[in-house]
């Protein structure tokens, strides 16, 4: 499973997006088979990925698994209830 956050630095709701899915990742011991990535996009590169993703609101979250979308957050941050569902059967 694949994790996309996109946010800026100075952005609380994005700070704790990206805090969350961490959580969610070290406290269902999922490290090996889940990669969470964070996208500045107030940088270059992360600006150019927000693009490609039409990534327009932040904190946008964008969770793939087996290569295609599975559910994507736009402008909020993610329900612990909603974000933990997809992490269940996920090892």
């Amino acid at each position: 499973m694949e994790i996309r956050v996109f946010g800026k630095q100075n952005c609380g709701k994005c700070t704790s997006t990206k805090h969350k899915v961490q959580h969610f990742i070290e406290r269902l011991g999922l490290q090996c088979s889940v990669n969470m990535t964070f996208f500045d996009v107030d940088t270059v590169d992360g600006m150019a990925e927000g693009a490609f993703w039409d990534v327009f609101d932040v904190p946008t979250t964008i969770i793939k698994d087996g290569g295609r979308d599975v559910v994507r957050w736009d402008g909020v941050v993610p329900d612990s209830m909603d974000l933990r569902q997809y992490f269940a059967g996920t090892a």
